[in-house]
């Protein structure tokens, strides 16, 4: 007998997503994340990204539909069950959301703090490895956000995302604020770090580049649900009036003829 497959990263089905009574977000949606790939999601300015993605986090309660995160759903009648699903997610926020009153390090170790049962000294030892793997030194833990380039509030941010070793990494705009030679930086480790650690990413972005660069697939939100979903390809192959701006317009065509 076969082994059974282990469940999708992500999978949604038949979402209706509300903003307020009878305004419908998002309707018969369906995505799926599979363990082992990098999954852009785009969308226009109002079709719900970031809703969606609160959804994905257990942040809003859908109306209808199901959401299951490897397997697991957010009213699993498990408490440990959710929690340590949620243990398995890591997000990287579009302005780094780092605490400001917080030191780099005490940013870092936030997540393993609000996690218990750890020593400081196992503590300082993760976060330094963390640190290392976004390629900051100790000496970057003493200083406060404030401080900070943009591109260091990433790399604090991602190394925060990554302090419990998550399979499910959710980035924001990952790139966006950088100029082009720290995003392409940030792009390379961002492949470095899951080439080297396996875990899946349901990226939100707008940068062509990015996606360009480091999507397996690409879902398309548009008409309130997922219109699109497969490599780029095959996405460009859509008719949708979105996908044909999107991927179509001058830029996308230089962005694609570059990649």
């Amino acid at each position: 007998m076969s082994a059974e497959r282990e469940p999708d990263a992500v999978e949604i089905r038949g979402l209706l997503n509300l903003l307020g009574p009878g305004q419908v977000l998002h309707r018969e949606l369906d995505l799926q994340v599979r363990r082992d790939e990098v999954m852009s999601l785009v969308g226009g300015s109002g079709s719900g990204k970031t809703q969606l993605v609160r959804v994905i986090l257990g942040l809003k309660t859908p109306a209808a539909g199901s959401v299951r995160v490897f397997g697991v759903s957010w009213d699993h009648p498990s408490a440990k069950r959710v929690r340590d699903t949620r243990r398995r997610l890591g997000m990287l926020f579009q302005n780094g959301a780092l605490y400001s009153a917080l030191s780099v390090f005490d940013n870092v170790a936030f997540p393993l703090r609000e996690r218990g049962g750890m020593l400081e000294d196992e503590i300082r030892g993760i976060v330094y490895a963390k640190l290392a793997q976004v390629e900051l030194e100790p000496a970057h833990g003493r200083l406060l956000p404030a401080s900070l380039s943009g591109g260091m509030v990433k790399r604090v941010s991602l190394a925060r995302a990554l302090a419990l070793s998550p399979d499910l990494l959710i980035l924001d705009e990952p790139t966006a604020g950088l100029d082009p030679d720290r995003s392409e930086r940030f792009v390379a480790l961002i492949k470095r770090l899951r080439h080297a650690h396996r875990f899946a990413v349901l990226m939100v972005s707008h940068d062509l580049d990015t996606i360009i660069e480091l999507s397996d697939r690409v879902a398309v939100l548009a008409d309130q649900h997922i219109i699109a979903c497969g490599t780029l390809e095959e996405v460009r192959a859509h008719e949708h009036h979105f996908v044909a701006n999107f991927f179509g317009g001058e830029r996308g065509r230089r962005a694609m003829a570059q990649g």
